[in-house]
């Protein structure tokens, strides 16, 4: 799986404005109802809402990776937003996320999901592809350092 193949600029958010973990998982539902990706906003923000509330998803080395199941959307969809300013995530490291990484997906479709949990997670762990986002400025350098990571695989 390709993430590229799912997300979209459009879906990339700098800066994100949020100082709370809960505003930036509402900041990126909010861009992905304003293009249009999803269905029901609230039903996807309820979902990621409420995963969060069960264990944390800040994974470490800066990034968490919010997410839920939900009839909200038709498919897979995601968003990153680079936040303005580190937000606490109550992250696994105890240190404060700066990439959030929000995905949403119908609960029939749980492979999709999966593999795109894993996909992250496998990029996050490579230094340059972290330093690349730390540095990105814009939406689109976000998404081709996304691009070029893939391509490296």
């Amino acid at each position: 799986m390709r993430l590229t193949d799912t997300l979209k600029p459009q879906n990339i958010l700098v800066p994100l404005l949020a100082e709370t973990k809960n505003e930036a998982i509402s900041e990126l539902v909010s861009l992905l109802a304003k293009n249009g990706e999803i269905q029901d906003a609230k039903a996807v923000l309820d979902a990621v809402l409420e995963r969060e509330m069960t264990r944390t998803t800040g994974i470490g080395n800066g990034l968490a990776i919010p997410h839920g199941k939900t009839s909200g959307t038709a498919q897979l969809v995601m968003a990153i937003g680079k936040a303005a300013s580190p937000i606490d995530f109550q992250s696994i490291d105890g240190r404060p996320v700066s990439v959030v990484w929000l995905l949403a997906s119908p609960p029939d479709k749980t492979g999709p999901h999966i593999h795109a949990l894993a996909r992250i997670s496998r990029l996050m762990t490579i230094d340059k592809f972290r330093a690349a986002l730390n540095q990105a400025t814009t939406p689109q350098e976000i998404y081709d350092a996304i691009v070029q990571q893939e391509n490296a695989l």
